[in-house]
């Protein structure tokens, strides 16, 4: 099973999200693929996405820029599975990048309006993940990334396998060339 953790303020319609989808569908694997629509509140995500890792028990997990954040958690979380992670564009301190942006937000995909709060905040900060296993990570990270900085990510995943790509953006619009990389990690290929 695969589990695709998509970012803040995104949907499973993402790019990255779907080309992934496709990918599997290529490989007859679609069955063995699941993107959840995640809710704004972290508490919301978290508790969904717990419930899905329990439910895959093996599970492997990509996460995307806020996603990478979630998938940190629960692959500390559930440290006796055999959860793989990668990560792309992770969010490390997501709680302190949103902190400056409270207030209306607007999902780019769906168009569902809500308010960013101090409590959505407090949820986010309540997830920090002190320190990492390296060996169950493969970080994927653009120098480019005008939203992130890639250099935390280097150094939050120091020890996990690293590829860090010159220049880009946060949408790693190039994901393509890196899917059978990410697969093989991942144990689908």
């Amino acid at each position: 099973m695969l589990i695709y953790i998509h970012g803040f303020n995104s949907a499973p319609g993402s790019f990255k999200a779907r080309l992934v989808g496709e990918r599997m569908r290529a490989l007859g694997r679609e069955s063995d693929y699941v993107v959840p629509a995640l809710p704004h509140r972290p508490a919301e995500a978290m508790a969904l996405l717990r419930d899905l890792v329990e439910r895959h028990p093996g599970a492997a997990l990509i996460g995307s820029s806020l996603g990478g954040f979630y998938a940190t958690w629960l692959a500390e979380r559930y440290e006796h599975s055999a959860l793989r992670v990668v990560l792309v564009n992770p969010a490390v301190r997501p709680y302190k990048l949103l902190s400056g942006t409270l207030g209306p937000q607007k999902n780019l995909y769906t168009g569902a309006e809500y308010e960013l709060t101090a409590q959505h905040i407090d949820e986010l900060k309540a997830l920090e993940v002190a320190a990492i296993t390296p060996g169950r990570y493969l970080l994927l990270t653009r120098t480019g990334d005008e939203v992130l900085d890639y250099r935390l990510a280097v150094e939050k995943y120091r020890g996990a396998r690293q590829l860090v790509i010159p220049g880009g953006d946060h949408s790693f619009g190039d994901f393509g060339a890196y899917l059978d990389t990410v697969l093989a990690f991942a144990g689908i290929l």
